[in-house]
C-alpha cells in the first residue's frame, strides 16, 4: 500500500517540487521505504514506498518507460506469468521478475487505455504520456486501493490519501453536505464519486479517466457478469476447480517473505488459511505464514478463539491472539496521528487499530476472508426459473427434490435477509429524525433515506441476482478503503483472495444449488484440509450486539454528556438526539450513535492538519 500523488497543472504552469516533495513526505507513514519525486514542466509525481512483494525490492517509483511514459502506482498485479506473455507476444522485451509498475506501463505502451482490459489484481496509478501530453488515472475492479483528487481551475492534484490531497493549498476544507446526510442516514457516503469534502472527489471502481489540457473523460471498463455460465460434468469437478482457483487467488497474494492471516476460525478465513499451506507446499508460494485472532470477550463472550487455534495447530501456522483492550466509546486517546480522514460509523474504531498495530509490527500484507458471504448469497427461486427456461427439465426435478431434501424450514424472511446482507437492517425501522432542518429540507432527507435503503444495487442477474447485488453497492468501497493505511495509519496491505477476478466470475457462473447453499463449495473443497470441527460448524454471530452490550456498562453515560461541536448544529438537531445509555435495541443504537461519531469526528479528526505551506517554502 505504497503512498502516491501527482501533480498536474494543466495551464502550463511548471510544478512547484517544495509542494510536491511536501506531499510525498506526508505520505511517509504509509511508505517508509524511501521517497522519491519527478517533475517535468507542469506535471510532477511523488512516491513513498512500502515493499510489499519480492519484485518491489527491484522497484523505483515513479518509473520511467521508453523515454515516453511515467508512472506512480500502488498496485499488485495478479495472473502475472499470463500478463508477461502476452507482452511478449505483443513485442515487449521484459523478465517474469518485472515489477508491477513497470507491467502495467508495458500494457499502457501496447494496449493505452485498454490496458485495464488485461490488467487483474489490486491497483490504483497515473501514467503521463510525455507525447500526448495526458494524464491516464484508473482504479482496480473492486475499489480495494483508493485514488482521490481534485481538480481546481488549472490545478490537478490526486492520490491514494484523502488528505493528501486535501493538504493541497488550493483545496478547501469545505465539507460535502450531501456526503455528511449520507452519513447520518446511512453510516457511510452512499456516492463512490464524493468524498466528505467538497473541492475531493474519489474514482469509483472499475474506472479510469484521462486529462490533460484540452480534455477531461471518465469511463466505466468493467462490469459485473451477467452472461457466465458453467456446467461441469459432476460436483467433484466443482469442487476442484474452486480450489484451484483459490489457491490461484491466494498464491497470488503470498509475494512477500512473511503474510498474515485474519483467522476468525469461521470457514471462510480458515479456507484461505488451507489455501495458503496448500499453495506454500506445493511450491506456488514461498512465504512464512502468521495468524492473527482478535479476542473480543469480554464482554462479548464468543468461541472464535477456540477455533481458530485448532485451525492454526492443524495447518501448522503459528498463531497471535490479540485481546482487545476494554472497549471505549468514542475514545480521543485511540485517534492516531492527523486524524481520520472521514467520519467513522464505528464507535468503538480505535480499538480494533491497535489488532493493525500488532499486525503491522510483524507482517506487511495480511489476507482477510471477506467476501464470500456476498458472493454465496443463496436463493433457489431465481435457479429453478433459469433452468425453467433452458428446459433443463432433468436437473431441475432433482434439484428440487434435493433441496426440500436439505431445506429445514421453508423459504422466509428474504427481505430480512438482504438487509443483514448490506448491512442496513435497522434503517428500515429507526429514521433518524434528529437531522438539522439547516443541512436539507425533510422531504428531502425522507427522499434520500428511502433511496439509500432500498439500494441494494442491480438485480440483473438471471440466476444469483441477490450475490449480483451484494458486489454492487457502496459498502464494499468503504470497507475497502477502512482498512488502508490512509485511515488505520498502519504499513500494511490489507487483500483479499475471495475479491478476486477469477473467483468472482466463476461464482456468477456456476449453478447456486448445491454450492452457494450453507456453503458448500467451501466445504466440499476443503475436505481433509481442515478440521471437521470448523466444515461442519455453522455460521455463529455474536449472540450480543457489541455496541449494545457496551451502553449496558455504567461507564457508557458518559457519550450522554459529551460536548457537542459548535459546528454540529448545521448538521444535527441536538435536542433530539436520543439518550445512548442504557438502549436495548441494535437498530436504534447503531443509528442513535452516528451523530456521536460525526461530532466526535469533527473536534479530534478534521481539524488536524499538516503544516505544508512552511515545509513548502523552507524547502
Amino acid at each position: 500500500m505504497s503512498g502516491i500523488v501527482g501533480i498536474l497543472n494543466t495551464d502550463g504552469a511548471p510544478v512547484d517540487r517544495y509542494l510536491l516533495q511536501a506531499l510525498t513526505n506526508y505520505l511517509a507513514f504509509r511508505g517508509p521505504d524511501g521517497h522519491r519525486t519527478w517533475t517535468l514542466g507542469s506535471i510532477g509525481f511523488g512516491h513513498a514506498m512500502l515493499r510489499t512483494t519480492r519484485e518491489s525490492f527491484h522497484e523505483a517509483q515513479p518509473f520511467g518507460l521508453d523515454g515516453r511514459f511515467w508512472i506512480t502506482a500502488d498496485a499488485r498485479i495478479d495472473c502475472r506469468a499470463e500478463l508477461v506473455t502476452k507482452l511478449q507476444n505483443s513485442g515487449r522485451k521484459l523478465v517474469r521478475a518485472a515489477t508491477d509498475p513497470e507491467l502495467i506501463l508495458h500494457a499502457y505502451a501496447v494496449w493505452n487505455e485498454g490496458c485495464v482490459q488485461h490488467l487483474r489484481g489490486d491497483f490504483s496509478f497515473a501514467i503521463w504520456d510525455i507525447y500526448e501530453r495526458k494524464v491516464f488515472c484508473a482504479r482496480d475492479h473492486f475499489g480495494i486501493k483508493p485514488f482521490y483528487y481534485a481538480q481546481l481551475g488549472g490545478t490537478f492534484v490526486f492520490s491514494n490519501t484523502l488528505n493528501c490531497v486535501r493538504l493541497h493549498p488550493r483545496v478547501a476544507d469545505e465539507l460535502n453536505e450531501a456526503a455528511v446526510l449520507d452519513f447520518l442516514l446511512a453510516g457511510m457516503n452512499w456516492d463512490n464519486a464524493t468524498t466528505t469534502f467538497r473541492d475531493v472527489r474519489r474514482l469509483p471502481p472499475a474506472h479510469f479517466f484521462v486529462i490533460s489540457a484540452n480534455q477531461v473523460r471518465f469511463q466505466r471498463y468493467w462490469e459485473l457478469p451477467v452472461d457466465g455460465r458453467i456446467r461441469l460434468r459432476d460436483e467433484r469437478e466443482y469442487a476442484e476447480r474452486f480450489q484451484e482457483l483459490l489457491r490461484s487467488a491466494v498464491s497470488d497474494r503470498l509475494r512477500a517473505d512473511r503474510t498474515g492471516i485474519f483467522l476468525s476460525g469461521g470457514l471462510d478465513s480458515s479456507s484461505i488459511a488451507a489455501a495458503a499451506r496448500q499453495s506454500i507446499d506445493a511450491g506456488m508460494a514461498r512465504t512464512e505464514l502468521r495468524a492473527y485472532t482478535v479476542i473480543s470477550e469480554p464482554p462479548i463472550p464468543d468461541q472464535e478463539g477456540a477455533f481458530a487455534k485448532k485451525v492454526a495447530e492443524h495447518l501448522q501456522i503459528p498463531i497471535q491472539f490479540h485481546q482487545l483492550s476494554e472497549p471505549k466509546l468514542l475514545d480521543p486517546a485511540g485517534v492516531p496521528e492527523n486524524g481520520w480522514p472521514e467520519p467513522l460509523d464505528d464507535p468503538f474504531f480505535s480499538e480494533l487499530l491497535e489488532t493493525y498495530q500488532v499486525v503491522a509490527s510483524d507482517c506487511r500484507v495480511v489476507l482477510d476472508g471477506e467476501g464470500s458471504d456476498a458472493l454465496m448469497s443463496f436463493e433457489m427461486k431465481p435457479y429453478a426459473r433459469d433452468l425453467w427456461r433452458h428446459k433443463e427439465w432433468g436437473q431441475l426435478l432433482a434439484s428440487l427434490a434435493r433441496f426440500l431434501r436439505v431445506r429445514r424450514l421453508p423459504i422466509r424472511g428474504a427481505i430480512a435477509r438482504v438487509q443483514k446482507l448490506f448491512g442496513r437492517g435497522s434503517l428500515v425501522r429507526a429514521f433518524p429524525t434528529w437531522i438539522s432542518p439547516d443541512l436539507a429540507m425533510p422531504s428531502k432527507v425522507k427522499e434520500r433515506w428511502t433511496e439509500i435503503t432500498r439500494d441494494t444495487g442491480p438485480k440483473t442477474h438471471p440466476v444469483v441476482p441477490l450475490a449480483y447485488a451484494s458486489l454492487s453497492v457502496p459498502r464494499w468501497t468503504w470497507l475497502f478503503e477502512t482498512g488502508d493505511p490512509g485511515v488505520t495509519r498502519c504499513p500494511i496491505e490489507v487483500a483479499y483472495p475471495f475479491i478476486d477476478l477469477r473467483i468472482v466470475e466463476f461464482l456468477l457462473a456456476i449453478p447456486p444449488f448445491p454450492w452457494f447453499y450453507e456453503k458448500a463449495l467451501i466445504r466440499r473443497a476443503m475436505v481433509g484440509k481442515l478440521p471437521v470441527q470448523i466444515l461442519t460448524r455453522p455460521k455463529t454471530p455474536l449472540t450480543t450486539d457489541p455496541l449494545v452490550a457496551q451502553l449496558q456498562l455504567p461507564s457508557a453515560r458518559s457519550i450522554d454528556s459529551l460536548q457537542w461541536s459548535k459546528e454540529i448544529p448545521r448538521f444535527v438537531n441536538v435536542r433530539a438526539v436520543p439518550k445512548l445509555a442504557g438502549e436495548t435495541s441494535s437498530e436504534r443504537a447503531r443509528v442513535g450513535v452516528w451523530p456521536h461519531c460525526l461530532n466526535f469526528w469533527l473536534q479530534y479528526s478534521r481539524a488536524v492538519r499538516y503544516n505544508f505551506v512552511a515545509e513548502a517554502v523552507n524547502g
